[in-house]
């Protein structure tokens, strides 16, 4: 496995009084899918919020590349190369696909300032869509556009919340080649929030189960039985 890209050691997380995340501790690798599991509300979205700066972490310690992550905003962050889509996408609907694109270029220098060709190999309903804004997209294509448009800013740690979620199967499989695609190019990690079972077993090279905010079992294909991680997910 590549180069440790992401290590994290008793994070922690406050929204006002409530504590969400109680003491998460992993690491992730260049070229590795990690995914994030767990039922509903146990803090899955939380700590890709803390790691993207959306919601700086409270306590503990959070590493980039070998670099100490503070109380960085959520910009800062992505110009170091940390890229989110969050759960419902979050596209600009009423600016067209291109410029929603282009909305991912605030992170890089002028000179990159140009949507690669990369981009339209992996989705190729965006270049024909172009012109068309955001909102008149299906749900699947909007995703697709989310993902694309955090590619645009070359991330390391690409942070995908439930990719899946309200997704047609078809474009459901086109979300997965394109996953393992960038995991293949072995570039960046990718930190796969997932209810979907099948879909993140099949991607994952290491699972982090979360329960009340807390890592309940953490492996990889290798250590953990599929029926042991099916039945950890679900209770």
């Amino acid at each position: 496995m590549a180069d440790n890209l992401l290590q994290i050691d008793d994070l922690t997380l406050h929204y006002g009084g409530s504590q969400i995340l109680n003491g998460i501790s992993m690491d992730a690798n260049i070229g590795e899918v990690v995914c994030v599991m767990g039922t509903n509300g146990v803090g899955k979205t939380s700590l890709l919020k803390a790691l993207s700066g959306t919601h700086a972490h409270s306590g503990g310690s959070y590493q980039l590349a070998g670099e100490t992550i503070t109380k960085t905003s959520a910009h800062a962050l992505a110009k170091n190369g940390v890229a989110y889509v969050p759960q419902g996408r979050e596209i600009f609907p009423f600016l067209t696909v291109k410029e929603n694109l282009e909305t991912g270029f605030a992170c890089l220098p002028r000179s990159e300032h140009k949507i690669p060709d990369e981009i339209f190999d992996l989705f190729p309903i965006l270049k024909d869509f172009l012109a068309r804004r955001g909102g008149d997209l299906s749900g699947g294509q909007q995703q697709q556009l989310a993902i694309a448009r955090a590619l645009i800013t070359r991330p390391k740690l690409l942070l995908l919340d439930e990719p899946t979620e309200g997704i047609q199967p078809n474009i459901i499989k086109q979300i997965g080649d394109v996953i393992r695609h960038l995991r293949g190019q072995s570039d960046m990690c990718i930190i796969l929030v997932e209810q979907f079972f099948d879909f993140a077993y099949e991607l994952g090279d290491r699972f982090v189960v979360m329960d009340r905010g807390a890592v309940k079992l953490t492996g990889t294909t290798d250590t953990i039985p599929k029926d042991t991680l099916r039945d950890a997910v679900s209770v």
